[in-house]
């Protein structure tokens, strides 16, 4: 393994590309740790301490790398690009501008990619807008039941600078993503969550241990190593589809004639369900500090909870749900069976056309159950044992481990894929 390890550091271009990427992502901790001016660090120790008991405040939280509860510069993270690019796939299917661009290649892409960042920017300065509101001490519910105003010296001014901040901090983040992408190794924004959510594994560890004693802490890391083999396993599956294309004669050269096969992977959609799924679930908490019943108020403050039986029952349901919505979104079998019949292909044994999309269909119906059930069951196991054994701490265990192992194992791919390319052995066998 040592030797495998040194083998990247043998080559200068790839050794460049490695250690660039780990600049960023020291650079974006920075970033993370630097407070937003106006803001009481006593305060921001206090709800660091809550931050694990509220569901809402720590799935943000994991995703900010723990910049958001300390209103960092970087303190929105990546969620507003993600939900920015999740939004703009979604609108590909059905606003036909779009979809237009979409179809250019290339050129359509750099289009969407356009747009997506202004959206981006757009959602940044609405969302850092509500959080120096809820953070002044107006939103009970993001803060676990309790208000906490990190913001003393509150004044219109202060807030709108610190609006301009958090904004900028979000541009500056889509920015070294996009770097990362360009000029280092694996995909910026992937490299970014991974290095916030990883970074967070060692402080839930300590406070499963401190909670729940030696123990439990145990049979935490007992499953969690067998959910790791698991995801790795699951990760890897996947459903080869030949496509056979037909020989064609353009001017007096023979094109075509070759064969090949379309990956469908079993975990398809990746964790974006699962950031839909919370998404959603949050949506009782913002009503709950709108409509002033106490009753139903209550409620989401007992039950909308990562380890509630209720919260973890609709998790579950909510998951298997958007992973059906997103695999169809992300692979369309009637665009996919049009694709090829237009670039004189078919599947073996399957007519072109409306036959070829049905088969599509099926295929990606059958292996996306496996997949719905794969990703339900390891986002909602760990929450189901800290829920009997009424622990609170690092709630979304399941849901950290989904994302650090399948960037971990996209990114040796393509260390791997350079290496083999130089004559070096690779990590991946």
């Amino acid at each position: 393994m040592l030797t495998r390890l040194g083998n990247i550091f043998r080559v200068p271009d790839l050794r460049n590309k490695v250690l660039f990427t780990l600049l960023i992502i020291g650079l974006y901790q920075l970033g993370a740790n630097v407070p937003v001016p106006g803001v009481s660090w006593a305060k921001v120790q206090q709800l660091q301490h809550q931050a694990g008991a509220s569901g809402v405040l720590g799935f943000l939280n994991l995703f900010s790398g723990g910049a958001l509860v300390r209103l960092a510069i970087f303190g929105l993270g990546v969620m507003p690009y993600i939900t920015s690019s999740i939004i703009i796939q979604l609108l590909s299917t059905v606003i036909p501008k779009l979809e237009e661009w979409r179809d250019q290649g290339a050129v359509g892409q750099k289009k969407i990619t356009q747009t997506t960042r202004y959206l981006t920017v757009a959602l940044a300065l609405m969302q850092s807008t509500g959080l120096v509101y809820a953070f002044h001490g107006h939103d009970s519910g993001l803060l676990g039941g309790t208000s906490i105003n990190l913001i003393p010296k509150f004044s219109v001014a202060l807030a709108a600078f610190m609006v301009l901040c958090l904004t900028a901090g979000t541009a500056f983040v889509m920015w070294l993503a996009e770097l990362i992408t360009q000029r280092g190794i694996g995909q910026g924004m992937s490299i970014l969550i991974f290095a916030n959510v990883v970074a967070s594994i060692p402080s839930g560890g300590k406070a499963i241990y401190e909670e729940g004693g030696k123990a439990k802490f145990a049979t935490i890391v007992v499953v969690s190593i067998v959910l790791l083999i698991v995801i790795v396993f699951m990760d890897q599956g996947q459903r080869r589809i030949p496509v056979t294309f037909a020989k064609r004669v353009v001017g007096r050269r023979m094109y075509g004639g070759s064969s090949t096969y379309i990956p469908l992977k079993v975990n398809q959609s990746g964790v974006i369900p699962i950031i839909f799924a919370s998404s959603v679930l949050y949506i009782p908490v913002l009503f709950s500090n709108v409509i002033p019943w106490k009753g139903f108020q209550d409620f989401v403050r007992n039950n909308i909870q990562p380890t509630s039986l209720i919260y973890i029952a609709f998790y579950f349901v909510l998951i298997l749900a958007f992973t059906f919505f997103y695999v169809y979104v992300a692979f369309d079998p009637h665009q996919q069976a049009d694709l090829i019949r237009k670039q004189g292909g078919f599947v073996p044994g399957i007519r072109p056309g409306p036959p070829t999309e049905r088969y599509f269909a099926h295929i990606l119906s059958r292996i996306t159950v496996v997949g719905a059930l794969f990703l339900a069951v390891v986002a909602v196991v760990p929450s189901v044992l800290m829920s009997a054994w009424h622990l609170n701490a690092f709630p979304f265990y399941g849901t950290t481990l989904l994302i650090s192992v399948g960037v971990a194992l996209e990114t040796m791919r393509q260390i791997d894929s350079q290496l083999m390319m130089r004559n070096y052995e690779g990590f991946l066998k």
